[in-house]
């Protein structure tokens, strides 16, 4: 039984944390924001695919402490950092959470400890973050502490597979100390697979999501193309997806957001311009994503007929992907959003987020009713939730604007525009 740091309680750190607790460890969670640690400690979830009754059972087994002081460090075996790694302003990487949590770790750090970063970064970060603040120490990296970097591969709102079935990347900045990440990571996964150093491990991660952008990217252009030429994209990848090899269906939407996916490539470019180097598809693909929104916006105005300040429109989904709680990065938001700064009256409706301000006012998700849906003027469909009452929303909406084809099981109703 080892006994586990956990710093960052959000969607990596916390199911983290629920698997080391099933394999009898002792886990210490670290988390700045206080009302978190405060609803782990009541009992109660803050992510979407979390249950109430999940996090009371890790409280339960008395082994799960939450808290926000970094001396519990001196307890443990291992600590893993699961901080944000945002972007700043400009689109290039924000380490400042990295830099924090190991700041405030390297007091508290003893010999025979391993450290292990999970947070999507730039190849590099590993060895000029963590081995550098922790060699000041004087520790000896790989004989008496141990570093190594390891991906986080969760897909919030995904349930094809469990967390331990999704095979763990593991890069040590020595053989021991890969060794030594592999054995903590074979306790609770069910593949481990050992890379040759933590840069490795890191670029990974960002090749894996930046192909995801660029793929999407080259669909969602490809709708744009689609809607000129009046062809149905969505029955154009069905047909394309009968070849039983060489294809692989991505689908358009409203512009990809999240945590990961339009963030990890510009840390990639931005590593890439350091050394000179042009990455053209990148910069395409992200330039095709920023420009969705406004194409949406676009086809949702010629479908109406009418001015935007005449329009009343119901917005369904606001979050950046299904059945999920998180906006980060929401194309469905900044949707919503440019359609109320042209004038439109719009409400919107999403079970998972009950309010949202937007320009100081505050919005109320409302309820889907057949009165609601005869009110406006286009249900505007941007993220796909699967309890979405798409029956009702079909038959009661005076016309549907489908950007995630929701509606592909009611083919013949002339109401239906999809992107």
């Amino acid at each position: 039984m080892s006994k586990i740091v956990i710093i960052g309680l959000g969607y990596v750190g916390l199911p983290l944390a629920k698997l080391f607790l099933q394999k009898k460890h002792v886990v210490y969670g670290i988390d700045y924001d206080v009302k978190k640690i405060e609803a782990i400690n009541r009992g109660k979830s803050y992510l979407s695919d979390f249950s109430d009754e999940e996090i009371m059972k890790m409280v339960e087994t008395g082994n799960f402490h939450a808290g926000n002081s970094y001396q519990v460090i001196e307890k443990s075996d291992t600590i893993i950092l699961c901080v944000p790694t945002p972007l700043k302003e400009d689109d290039t990487p924000d380490i400042s959470f990295i830099e924090k949590a190991v700041e405030n770790s390297v007091p508290f750090l003893k010999e025979g400890q391993l450290m292990v970063l999970e947070s999507s970064t730039y190849p590099g970060t590993t060895e000029e973050i963590l081995v550098q603040a922790i060699s000041a120490k004087g520790f000896d990296i790989g004989s008496d502490f141990y570093i190594a970097y390891s991906p986080e591969r969760i897909d919030p709102g995904q349930k094809l597979f469990k967390l331990e079935e999704i095979p763990k990347i593991v890069g040590g900045v020595t053989p021991n100390c890969t060794e030594k990440a592999r054995g903590i990571y074979e306790s609770i996964f069910q593949t481990v697979i050992t890379v040759s150093s933590p840069k490795i491990a890191e670029m990974s991660k960002l090749v894996e999501n930046t192909q995801r952008l660029i793929n999407i990217s080259f669909m969602n252009e490809l709708a744009i193309v689609c809607n000129e030429l009046e062809v149905d994209i969505w029955e154009v990848i069905r047909a394309c997806s009968t070849k039983p090899f060489g294809f692989t269906p991505y689908y358009p939407g409203p512009g990809i957001g999240g945590h990961c996916i339009p963030v990890d490539p510009l840390y990639l470019l931005w590593k890439a311009r350091q050394y000179h180097v042009n990455m053209d598809m990148v910069e395409m693909a992200k330039s095709i994503n920023n420009r969705m929104p406004e194409f949406v916006i676009e086809k949702t105005l010629n479908t109406l007929g009418i001015p935007f300040q005449e329009a009343k429109l119901l917005v369904i989904g606001i979050t950046y992907k299904k059945d999920v709680n998180d906006m980060r990065e929401s194309k469905a938001l900044e949707v919503m959003a440019k359609l109320i700064e042209k004038g439109a009256k719009v409400k919107y409706f999403d079970p998972y987020i009950e309010s949202i301000t937007i320009n100081n006012e505050v919005y109320h998700s409302t309820e889907i009713t057949p009165e609601i849906l005869q009110e406006v003027d286009c249900s505007l469909i941007l993220t796909d939730h699967s309890t979405l009452p798409i029956e009702e929303i079909v038959k009661e909406s005076k016309i549907v604007v489908d950007t995630r084809n929701a509606t592909k099981d009611y083919k013949g109703f002339d109401n239906i525009v999809l992107l």
